[in-house]
């Protein structure tokens, strides 16, 4: 394949889309229904299929190509400097117990590939965190020292070796890197073999929390089951208020072949300076290696930031600027939820109910959190228990959390008050380029969110977001109209593509008092 002019998508989507599952045509029952079929979602299905129980997964498009089709498919404990930041929120003991799950976790998706004899691309590899400039390497000895207290076999390396400019580091050997896709479509194959099912092509829209739990779906059908799984990235499910307390941010990744000559990384490395720099390397059938390069964190539908094509070009000049002769051939962004408290909320969805659980607040970590995550819920919902579970508890509350949960609440208050105020939008619908798209008000005050495609042909909708209604904005890279306030993601024609939002964009062909 000779490189396009045009990069294409996901380096992950690619591989065989593997089989169709059916869409929801009949009412079902189970043991346990999960809903989402990213990692999460299907290594919690998977855990407790094998467990015995009776299990349905609902995924609202296809598996595997949501958020877990676009990360940087990077499973490690070591996290950037998450051990300082928890020990500093939570304590020592809080930092231990995270240490222990996400290195199970590791070792887990090492073990099940061998166990599915699964060609994954799964190579064990160090990561390392590091700092460009001295007066940044005070960060790494606190990281250092907070990971190896929280008991990571981790080293301090002051004189760095980098194919990047490193001042400073922190190293952990024997963690792992694979193609999430080909690992979770073996999965979900013998989660099938075990008796699963699995339903695509069908958004959950609404949950009764009854005896047996129901949900109900965009197909009419329902779905009965003792105990529901929410695994939807951002919970769809606003009942625990857990929007207070979670952030969407978005990143883009640029991937191409590894420059000839070119310094080739070893391993995994992560710096958290100019909003993340994170580079990889991956195999490719037509490319030979592969170069990964994540970054540049911005908060989705953000009507100040300079979009999401800024943030594609600023990523390429950096990947160019220190792997020389580099030539993108793919691109895509991810979009992951950051807890106030820096850690997942993993188990009951609120402080009432027995039988509904979620897995949510990854922070860009979601390959090791969702397997740690599906081996959690799975103890929880057979009956066992585990070391780990107070500190993933969604009920938790802390002290440190006060802040950022108050930053949080402000940034939303002003998206929904700020961006209805005059100015800020488009004049007129003829401001508009072909590609192009611009929230406009009406001449009855409403305000649409309008799409101009490329043969010129206008798409209309309500620029409220259907899930707490604040504005939304255009992002120009990806042609989607993306909310602000939590992260839905809606195409030109209003459908949705990311939740919190169950509910499309409505339709305004005419005016109206939005």
């Amino acid at each position: 394949m000779a490189i396009s002019e045009r990069p294409a998508g996901s380096l992950w989507a690619e591989y065989d889309p593997g089989p169709e599952y059916p869409s929801l045509h009949e009412d079902v029952r189970a043991d346990v229904a999960v809903v989402g079929g990213g990692i999460a979602g299907l290594s919690t299905a998977w855990e407790l299929v094998r467990a015995g129980r009776q299990v349905v997964l609902v995924e609202a498009d296809r598996i595997a190509r949501g958020v877990t089709g676009h990360t940087s498919a990077k499973v490690s404990a070591l996290q950037g400097t998450a051990y300082s930041r928890i020990r500093s929120t939570r304590g020592p003991d809080a930092a231990r117990l995270y240490a222990d799950s996400q290195a199970d976790a590791v070792r887990h998706v090492a073990a099940v590939a061998q166990q599915l004899g699964v060609d994954c691309d799964l190579g064990h590899v160090p990561a390392c965190t590091y700092v460009t400039r001295r007066a940044q390497a005070d960060r790494m000895c606190r990281e250092a020292e907070a990971a190896a207290e929280a008991g990571l076999a981790v080293s301090l390396l002051r004189n760095v070796d980098l194919p990047v400019p490193a001042a400073a580091a922190v190293r952990l050997d024997d963690q792992v890197q694979f193609h999430p896709r080909k690992y979770l479509l073996a999965l979900a194959a013998d989660f099938v073999r075990r008796g699963g099912t699995i339903v695509e092509r069908t958004r959950v829209t609404g949950l009764d929390e009854g005896d047996p739990c129901r949900l109900t779906t965009s197909a009419g059908r329902t779905v009965d089951a003792r105990d529901v799984v929410v695994c939807t990235h951002y919970p769809i499910f606003d009942r625990a208020l857990l929007f207070t307390r979670l952030e969407p941010v978005r990143e883009v990744v640029v991937a191409g072949p590894l420059p000839p000559g070119g310094a080739e990384p070893v391993g995994m490395l992560l710096t958290e300076e100019q909003g993340t720099r994170s580079v990889r390397t991956a195999p490719h059938e037509s490319h030979g290696r592969m170069l990964v390069v994540t970054g540049e964190k911005f908060t989705p539908g953000d009507p100040k930031d300079a979009g999401a094509a800024a943030h594609f070009d600023r990523l390429e000049h950096w990947a160019k600027q220190h792997f020389g002769d580099f030539a993108v051939t793919h691109r895509w962004a991810t979009q992951d939820a950051f807890s106030t408290d820096h850690v997942p909320y993993v188990g009951r969805l609120h402080p009432l109910t027995r039988r509904v659980h979620v897995a949510t607040g990854f922070g860009g970590w979601g390959m090791s959190g969702g397997v740690m995550a599906g081996r959690l819920l799975a103890e929880q919902l057979t009956g066992g228990s585990s070391p780990w579970a107070g500190l993933y508890d969604p009920v938790r509350l802390h002290p440190s959390d006060a802040p950022n949960a108050m930053r949080l609440w402000a940034k939303t208050a002003k998206h929904l008050v700020g961006d209805r105020l005059p100015g800020g939008h488009a004049d007129s619908v003829d401001d508009i380029p072909p590609g192009g798209g611009a929230v406009v008000r009406g001449s009855h005050g409403g305000l649409h969110a309008v799409h101009r495609d490329a043969s010129g042909r206008l798409h209309r909708l309500s620029a409220r977001c259907t899930h707490l209604g604040c504005i939304v904005h255009f992002n120009d890279a990806e042609t989607a109209w993306e909310c602000p306030c939590h992260g839905s993601r809606f195409d030109v024609d209003g459908e949705v593509l990311q939740g919190p939002a169950v509910r499309p964009l409505e339709q305004r062909n005419g005016e109206d008092t939005d």
